[in-house]
């Protein structure tokens, strides 16, 4: 699969992917910065997200596996790899899977272990939003807001938007596939899965993604493992303390 990306700066080449539902428009403020400490920065659109093909086939395994495809076609070496939640697992899996491709991987909020289904709430605000067929974004936030309380999540939401026709707002995402495949987002990464390289995990201080108890886990995954934990941040990090986020992966990287 060809995905969309953009990429920034010139250099060591720095890969991130994105979470679930998110797409690479989420990276690219921290992404200028990177590109300018001296990378060549890739903001990637996983499958059924952002610009990237649409497929009916969803799983860790692929999204690895387009992460080969995609570093082949630009001929990339010794990458770093960086990915948030869900893009996190597709990351380690890459490392894992791939040897010599990843050179250091950085991991953002989230664990090898396996999480159950919890975006309901948030989906059924976007099948909503798409059931709707609205022409107006304003008219598209006050929808949302009846399912998704916090403001943040829903700016992050309505960043799919896009104008399919003059009367037409549409979602960029594969919203019927990502529905029916909500049970692959949770899977943990296999037993048997282990990357020698350095590895950063980064924590929002507030979330609860990874625990103190998952480090054991981690490092039976990836022993060359560092851990930070960014102060008043949440699952979203990068965006929620941007600065401290900057800092501790220049400082691994």
């Amino acid at each position: 699969m060809k995905l969309h990306s953009v990429i920034l700066g010139k250099g060591k080449p720095f890969l991130i992917l994105h979470g679930f539902l998110g797409m690479s428009d989420n990276w690219k403020t921290l992404g200028k910065q990177f590109a300018e400490e001296g990378f060549e920065v890739h903001l990637i659109d996983q499958r059924n997200h952002g610009k990237s093909p649409h497929s009916d086939d969803f799983s860790y395994e692929l999204m690895a596996e387009d992460i080969q495809e995609y570093c082949k076609e630009h001929k990339l070496e010794n990458i770093i790899l960086m990915g948030h939640s869900m893009g996190g697992k597709t990351a380690m899996l890459a490392a894992t899977q791939y040897e010599g491709l990843v050179e250091r991987l950085i991991v953002v909020d989230i664990a090898p272990k396996y999480y159950a289904p919890h975006h309901q709430q948030i989906l059924k605000g976007l099948t909503a939003l798409d059931d709707a067929k609205l022409s107006s974004r304003r008219d598209a936030e006050d929808l949302l807001e009846k399912y998704i309380d916090e403001t943040g999540v829903r700016l992050f939401l309505l960043k799919n938007l896009y104008r399919k026709n003059k009367d037409l707002l549409a979602l960029k995402m594969n919203l019927p596939v990502l529905k029916d495949k909500i049970e692959n987002i949770g899977r943990a990464l296999p037993d048997y899965a282990k990357y020698e390289g350095p590895v950063l995990f980064i924590k929002g201080e507030r979330s609860n993604y990874i625990k103190d108890e998952d480090h054991e886990s981690i490092r039976s995954h990836f022993p060359e493992v560092e851990f930070v934990s960014i102060k008043n941040a949440g699952h979203w990090v990068h965006a929620e303390s941007p600065k401290d986020f900057f800092e501790a992966v220049i400082r691994f990287v």
